[in-house]
């Protein structure tokens, strides 16, 4: 891979083990601000202060605490921290393999790569072919930076993807949710639904779906840079909300329109 390796460690599942790299599989393509002064422009500092008394509170001063009622803490000092902090390993442990649809999307939180490591790469490309040949994906355990992960490991365009997994306790499920409330369609509501579904299936194209807000922004600091004054638009009023059938019917001849344009 020419992408660079944040992580090294070692593919575990019984008797076997399998040297790899870790590459992220997403970039981080916010915009970053600094803090300043208006007047001077100056990279202004964020202070640590007593909310009673105003004043500065020295670092070393401060510690953590866990707010188990209101108005009580419990602190917790940076050895106690340490010890609640995972044995460090480079051990990637693959507890299970299962149908990749036993595990539903939202539990899915970052997406990794695997490639080989060392100079005998063919372990590593042949067990890529047994796990897409039997159709699986791995359940795997690791610790990686002092915290510990869950993960997906399945194949992705010939390579490894090992997908960071939220733990049970973060994830709502459907079944927690109210059940679904309101009429039924309507018999011409239900065919113009359909209708309209079946006008708009194409191809997923990835490249079509940008940040704006992004772009918005680069544009702005790129043109005020230059010295150009911004232009800023005012958000078009929303009008009053229709019908569903109409909502449906309009929305069906504009991409029957765009079809045939």
């Amino acid at each position: 891979m020419r992408a660079r390796a944040i992580w090294k460690g070692v593919i575990q599942f019984e008797n076997v083990e399998l040297p790899v790299k870790l590459y992220s599989a997403v970039k981080d393509r916010t915009v970053h601000f600094r803090l300043l002064h208006k007047k001077d422009r100056q990279p202004v500092k964020q202070m640590m202060v007593n909310p009673e008394t105003g004043e500065e509170v020295p670092k070393e001063r401060i510690r953590k605490g866990a707010e188990v009622e209101p108005g009580v803490f419990v602190l917790l000092n940076e050895e106690e921290l340490n010890e609640a902090e995972p044995e460090p390993s480079r051990t990637i442990s693959i507890e299970r393999f299962v149908p990749p649809a036993a595990i539903s999307h939202q539990w899915f939180e970052r997406p990794y790569y695997l490639g080989p490591d060392g100079d005998d790469e063919q372990p590593y490309w042949d067990f890529v072919a047994a796990l897409e040949r039997q159709g699986k994906a791995g359940v795997a355990r690791w610790v990686m930076r002092n915290k510990n992960y869950a993960g997906a490991l399945r194949i992705e365009n010939g390579y490894l993807m090992l997908i960071a997994l939220r733990f049970s306790e973060e994830v709502v499920l459907a079944e927690d949710l109210d059940a679904p409330e309101g009429r039924e369609l309507e018999k011409n509501e239900l065919v113009m639904a359909r209708q309209l579904i079946g006008a708009m299936v194409d191809e997923f194209e990835p490249e079509q779906f940008r940040d704006e807000f992004r772009d918005k922004v680069v544009k702005m600091v790129e043109d005020k840079a230059k010295g150009k004054k911004l232009k800023l638009v005012k958000p078009k009023k929303k009008t009053g909300s229709e019908s569903l059938e109409r909502a449906l019917e309009a929305s069906l001849a504009a991409v029957r329109k765009r079809s045939h344009a």
